[in-house]
């Protein structure tokens, strides 16, 4: 069996809001498969049926080769489920909750001391293993929320905006665990709304918006598809920051994107540099960045999607399969 996990015309509606409106989804054994767009799209959603934590409404679904319907049981053996904020028991040390989450699973006591022993010492929590979680930093959590997802050494892991709240060490550092993970074989479906996530670890990557996939492809063909680079100016005055920012949008034909004093924007032609060099220079405003860059999987969505990724939440908890795991109820 060469797909982990398959879905075909997925349909799910909440009241007479459609969620999933006829989801076509593969996963290749031993990938990292990214599942991209904004809050809303039904990223949470495709993941709660393919965890059996959602029955869809229409279409099938298998995960490991088990109907997610008829064979539940069969798919939460298989399965490891990590969402958007830690769901680990703060009054415990870390090693109690991996021994908690293994004796659950029905694993002898000397075995599940063991296999948290080994979790903690992958994840570099073996020196505070000892301590009381409400103790451990952000990223600490994260990493033992992970752990105890992979107590019952599930060969599918799905994980929901792993890195949603953390610093750019602590997300770094959950990347190398989890290519560590796929290296050793683990499939993985990961939802997120970093673009630069998706990037670094995904092998292919489906982007949905409204409930459907209106995109699939390896983020490179994602890139090559819109055909497009991006322009970006930086102003050497705040104060132009504006001028700037109506000037790029003009001469691009798209809304720009301002981060601090770096405005952004996609386009399709290079000679476009040189006509906003002469707009540039006619408002009188100096800059100290003129660049066209290749284009990136931010790019991607604001052309896909008409809007740049919006800012990650959710809320809500429940587990699933191999270790606990929240779910956010808004995408």
């Amino acid at each position: 069996m060469d797909q982990a996990i398959t879905a075909e015309g997925l349909v799910k509606r909440f009241g007479t809001t459609t969620a999933l409106d006829g989801v076509d989804l593969s996963v290749r054994q031993g990938s990292v498969v990214g599942l991209l767009g904004p809050n809303g799209a039904g990223k949470t959603t495709v993941v709660r049926v393919l965890a059996t934590l959602l029955e869809p409404d229409s279409g099938t679904a298998t995960v490991g080769g088990y109907d997610v319907r008829s064979d539940g049981h069969r798919v939460r053996q298989l399965i490891g489920l990590t969402g958007q904020y830690a769901s680990v028991d703060e009054l415990l040390t870390g090693a109690e909750n991996l021994l908690l989450i293994g004796r659950l699973l029905g694993i002898p006591r000397a075995r599940a001391k063991k296999r948290a022993r080994e979790l903690l010492e992958q994840f570099s929590l073996a020196e505070a293993g000892h301590r009381a979680v409400s103790t451990y930093s952000g990223g600490m959590r994260r990493r033992l929320d992970l752990a105890a997802s992979l107590v019952g050494r599930p060969p599918l892991l799905f994980l929901d905006e792993p890195t949603t709240g953390l610093d750019p060490r602590a997300r770094s550092e959950l990347w190398d665990l989890i290519r560590q993970l796929t290296a050793e074989g683990v499939t993985v479906l990961l939802t997120t709304q970093y673009m630069e996530e998706a990037d670094a670890l995904a092998d292919r990557i489906v982007v949905v918006d409204l409930g459907r996939v209106i995109a699939a492809g390896t983020p490179e063909e994602l890139k090559a598809r819109i055909g497009a680079q991006t322009l970006a100016v930086r102003p050497a005055k705040e104060a132009d920051l504006a001028v700037v920012r109506d000037v790029v949008a003009e001469v691009s034909g798209n809304p720009p994107d301002v981060k601090g004093q770096l405005v952004t924007a996609p386009v399709s032609d290079p000679a476009l540099l040189s006509v906003l060099l002469r707009r540039l220079d006619e408002a009188g405003v100096v800059v100290t960045e003129l660049a066209l860059r290749g284009s990136s999987l931010n790019d991607v969505f604001l052309s896909l999607t008409g809007g740049p990724p919006r800012t990650p939440g959710g809320s809500g908890s429940v587990a699933a399969g191999g270790g606990p795991g929240t779910e956010g109820t808004s995408s």
